[in-house]
Parts: structure tokens; C-alpha cells; sequence
């Protein structure tokens, strides 16, 4: 396991060590503590060691790479969502050939890349910092990393912050679900604000993706995935991401050029401009999220299951309803984590913000409720995680707690300052 240390800007005042994850499965938490200057205050970083590790198989950590290139495009590059028995045959296709590539090149390691033992490394991890107790701030992916350390060694959690929160005790299908509601929410905010473009234009546009995709001059086709993929890589930043989107879809649309899009799925999926994958976080995330959830759902309930999908979600729910399929495939069974529901540790901070995309806010509602001495803060805004993401409340709440380990005294509810609402409307 590789680790990064940012010492302390003031060692006279060092608290102790802080360890950062900034979410996937598949983040870098090396190259997270590398951007610290942007992901958390100057007070944090003044009197705090910064820890960043790249967890097994991530980046540095003997990085597990199932497909190549070409394999990947294939594997992203899909028709998306499924509305024909041959768009069925493709999913499946591709599904098994991420599957049988994954255990072909981990081998008898395949079982091994879950958050439990990923948990159980930081644990080993803060040992080695000789650290009495372990603090930590998690994103999205890595609040489910730092619930179930706090699951495994209560008596030594020490001051975490879980923000953009994962319910762990939901059904893998309710978090499909709820992920496609969150991305189509998050969407229904960009074009109220964005009044240009309207849902029936962006379904009729990834309708036509399924057809007749635009192709660039390299003749790379933009198919329907890559849409989908670009417009929630969008939604996961209003202040950035938002004024992405609009200028891609007018290009696509009214233009006709696929550039935009392909800019933004690529950037999200770490594709380089001579189609090369510059870190295999699709991979890691399959490896993982099959590890860590048991789906009991068949194939044909999950095809029945879809329909509920498409109706609850119109834009992300087909594309989402069948995102878990490789691992009907898997060959390495699940890693039974243990019961994550009445946790007793020393006081936590969940973060949730109420229209995020990926991690929707009722999962920071139910980990609150799953954490017995947690405290909730709830962002009234948009994007994905809350804290450095322009609320002064926010972020205040969260420093306060790192540097003294007191949370606020009850549940509060911040609002994005005024600044950046104006900026992210205009």
C-alpha cells in the first residue's frame, strides 16, 4: 500500500494525522492529499499531518488493470441503456468480458479488493502513524470506507468527517434507484437554470445517439453511453460542470459536434486524448462494488426491475438499472460486511447536501441514523459532497470539529453563499 505524508505547516501546533479518501472505489488518496491546498483549509493544514494512501489495487497499490483500451471503449462505450434484446446481448457481452478479465488477471486475488480489508489496512495504517485514535475525512465512496472502519474498531475512530454520505444498509437495487432519481433531480436543477434546453430535447437527443451518433473526425462515434456519461460527470460540479454541459449540448444539437461531450465523459472516465486509460478506476470499481454488495436479484428480475427504473428516473434510470450486471457474472463471492446499523463511537459529521447526484441526500439521512453519535449538516444546494463547495456554514461546522473534535450541538442546515448561487444561475 502506497502512502503520502503532508506534514504539518506548524509542527509546534500538530494535532496528529488526518487521513483523506477521496472516494470511487478507485480514488487516489495520494494524489487527493497532493491537491490539499483546494480540498481543505489552511487552519486544517497548519496543524494536521495529511495521510493519503492508494487503497489495494488503486493507482500505486499494485493496480489490478482487467481490460485494455480497446477493451475498455468497448466495455463504455455501449449502447447505454437496454430497449432491444440485442442491446440485452451486448450488455451481457460485455459484462462477462469484464468479469472473466477481471479474475484472469487478479487471479486468486480477485476476493480481496473489498472496503472490509480495505477498512483493515487503515487500521494497520494507524499503527504505523502510531496514532491513538484514527481521524479521517471521506468523499462519497469513502464515507462507506470510513463507516465500516468505524464498524470494525469503534474505540480507536477517532474525529471523522463523511461527506456526500453512503447508506450501507440499503439494497443494491435501491441504490441504483436512487442514484438515477438523484442524477435525473440534479438535471431537472441545470435546465431550470439553464432554461435553453428542456428533458423531452435531451431524450430525443440520446434517442438519436442510439441511431445515428455523431462521429469526430477520427471518426469516433459518440454513442449513448458516452452521453450519459458526459451529462453526469456534469452534474457533479454546478459552478464548472453546469456551463460544460450547456456548451456541449448546443455544439451536439445545433452543431452537430460530438467535442464536448467526448471532453467530458473523457475526463471523467481518465480516457486521454489518444485513447489510452490513464488509471483503471472502471476496473477497480467493478472488482470492488462486486466484493462489497450482494445483488440476489436474477437477470430477469433485474430486466422487470428496469421498467420502475425508466419510470421513477426517465434519462439515468435505463442506463442505471443495469449498472450492477457484471457482477451476476462475478467469480469471487461477496464480502459479508459486518452489521452497520446503532454504531457507538466518539462524535462523527455526516455531511449530505440535498441535491446531490451520485450520492443522494436520504443516504446521508439513514447513515445519520445508523452512526448513534453522529451530527447531520445538510447543504441546500446542488453538486455532489458539501464541504469546499461555497457554503461559509458548511465549512465553518467542519473545521471547527477537525481542530477541537466538537461537533455543532444539534443537526444544522446551510445554504450555498450568494456568491456562487448567482454565479452557477448566471
Amino acid at each position: 500500500m502506497q502512502v503520502i505524508k503532508h506534514g504539518a505547516n506548524i509542527p509546534t501546533k500538530r494535532i496528529g494525522s488526518l487521513i483523506m479518501n477521496p472516494g470511487g472505489p478507485g480514488g487516489s488518496g495520494i494524489q487527493y492529499v497532493e491537491a490539499a491546498d483546494s480540498i481543505v483549509s489552511t487552519s486544517i493544514e497548519n496543524v494536521y499531518d495529511l495521510i493519503g494512501f492508494d487503497p489495494r489495487g488503486v493507482n500505486l497499490s499494485q493496480p489490478i488493470r482487467c481490460l485494455t483500451d480497446p477493451q475498455e471503449d468497448y466495455f463504455l462505450g455501449g449502447d447505454g441503456s437496454v430497449q432491444t434484446p440485442a442491446d440485452l446481448a451486448s450488455a451481457i457481452n460485455s459484462s462477462k468480458l469484464m468479469a472473466s478479465a477481471c479474475a484472469m488477471s487478479a487471479g486468486n486475488r480477485l476476493g480481496h479488493y473489498s472496503t472490509l480489508e480495505t477498512a483493515r489496512d487503515m487500521e494497520l495504517l494507524r499503527i504505523l502513524l502510531k496514532e491513538p485514535k484514527l481521524n479521517y475525512i471521506g468523499k462519497s465512496y469513502g464515507t462507506f470506507l470510513g463507516t465500516l472502519y468505524a464498524a470494525l474498531y469503534p474505540k480507536t475512530t477517532g474525529r471523522m468527517v463523511l461527506d456526500g454520505a453512503v447508506d450501507p444498509n440499503i439494497p443494491v437495487r435501491d441504490q441504483n434507484l436512487a442514484q438515477a432519481v438523484g442524477f435525473d433531480t440534479a438535471l431537472k436543477a441545470f435546465i431550470a437554470a439553464n432554461s435553453t434546453f428542456s428533458i423531452k430535447q435531451i431524450q430525443a437527443f440520446l434517442q438519436s445517439a442510439r441511431t445515428k451518433p455523431l462521429v469526430d473526425r477520427n471518426n469516433r462515434q459518440l454513442a449513448e453511453s458516452l452521453v450519459v456519461t458526459g451529462i453526469a460527470a456534469s452534474l457533479y460540479d454546478p459552478t464548472n460542470g453546469w456551463p460544460l454541459l450547456a456548451k456541449a449540448l448546443s455544439e451536439a444539437i445545433t452543431a452537430k459536434n460530438p467535442f464536448g461531450f467526448f471532453l467530458l465523459a473523457d475526463s471523467y472516465n481518465e480516457r486521454d486524448k489518444n485513447g489510452h486509460y490513464v488509471s483503471n478506476q472502471t476496473d477497480i470499481a467493478e472488482v470492488v462494488s462486486c466484493l462489497d454488495f450482494k445483488d440476489l436479484r436474477t437477470l430477469s428480475q433485474i430486466q422487470a426491475d428496469a421498467k420502475n427504473f425508466a419510470a421513477a428516473a426517465p434519462i439515468f434510470g435505463p442506463y442505471l438499472a443495469f449498472s450492477g450486471l457484471p457482477c451476476l457474472y462475478w467469480q469471487a463471492k461477496p464480502v459479508v460486511a459486518p452489521a452497520l446499523t446503532h454504531l457507538a463511537t466518539n462524535p462523527l459529521l455526516v455531511i449530505g447536501t440535498t441535491r446531490d447526484p451520485a450520492t443522494p441526500y436520504q443516504w446521508a439521512i439513514g447513515l445519520h441514523k445508523a452512526l448513534l453519535n453522529s451530527t447531520l449538516i445538510t447543504l441546500n444546494g446542488d453538486g455532489h459532497t458539501g464541504a469546499n463547495r461555497g457554503s461559509a456554514c458548511v465549512d465553518k461546522a467542519m473545521n471547527r470539529y477537525l481542530l477541537t473534535g466538537k461537533p455543532p450541538t444539534h443537526d444544522i442546515t446551510c445554504d450555498t453563499d450568494a456568491a456562487l448561487s448567482a454565479a452557477v444561475t448566471a
